[in-house]
């Protein structure tokens, strides 16, 4: 396995591993120090990306999040993909030193037709930047859920994990594929893909979540218990890490190869 690694403060690239014969490249955007790609990583690397990971927000900053970034240069790399944040996509004046670049980078990524799989902070920002909005929801969803979708192909049912606590309205241009009673799931536009559910999730990365300052407690407030969570998860696990696949594989052969549509 190669993986790069390198964050805002400090963009110097890290390859881990010996090199394989690879010539794509995935740029991971880690908005935190807890977004392991888990099934995601590998589905990537099993088409043959290299993936390389950005880290905005190390552990030290994680309750002074208003840092300034360097971004790397979002048009060497094949395939952007946004993770998921303790943050809102909204929340201007707590992170918008990073986050409004960040926004303004997402959408001329995308005008200039590079692929970009958003996952929920990282669809909520697409959700934003291409035409709609994002607020907080009226309740959070956390734990493992049935989805309703309208292209089985490209978002199948499920069960897919969810951890949020907020939604979006979708952009005007874009196709909703997917939902819940509470919110948008899945849309896409052009070669975007933004999700709110988190494909992602293994036991790796759901026990680096839980570990996390508050992660516990967090879900408990939610009313759902931390083993029960766990438990599902690793029963899960093979019905999950192939939906995670299929998903990644769906992105990359219907949604990176889409007509480029461009918004203003």
């Amino acid at each position: 396995m190669i993986c790069g690694f390198f964050i805002a403060e400090c963009p110097i690239l890290i390859l881990i591993g010996y090199p394989l014969p690879m010539t794509k490249r995935a740029l991971f955007i880690e908005h935190d120090h807890v977004s392991l790609g888990g099934p995601i990583w590998r589905a990537f690397q099993a088409r043959g990306y290299q993936i390389e990971r950005f880290l905005i927000i190390p552990e030290e900053k994680f309750h002074t999040p208003n840092v300034t970034v360097t971004f790397p240069d979002f048009s060497q790399y094949d395939i952007i993909v946004p993770m998921g944040a303790p943050y809102g996509a909204y929340e201007d004046q707590r992170v918008g030193n990073w986050l409004l670049p960040e926004l303004d980078l997402l959408k001329r990524a995308h005008n200039a037709g590079q692929p970009i799989f958003g996952i929920c902070f990282g669809g909520q920002m697409m959700a934003r930047t291409l035409g709609g909005s994002v607020s907080r929801a009226p309740e959070a969803e956390l734990g493992w859920y049935e989805i309703q979708t309208d292209d089985p192909s490209l978002i199948c049912a499920g069960p897919w994990f969810e951890y949020h606590w907020d939604r979006w309205i979708t952009p005007p241009l874009a196709t909703e594929i997917a939902r819940t009673k509470l919110a948008v799931q899945a849309f896409t536009l052009g070669r975007t893909l933004a999700v709110q559910f988190h494909p992602e999730i293994d036991p790796e990365v759901l026990e680096e979540w839980l570990a996390m300052e508050g992660g516990c407690a967090e879900v408990q407030a939610e009313g759902v218990d931390p083993d029960e969570l766990r438990a599902q998860t690793k029963a899960l696990l093979s019905i999950t890490d192939q939906n995670a696949f299929d998903l990644v594989n769906a992105f990359l052969d219907r949604i990176a190869t889409a007509e480029v549509i461009t918004v203003n």
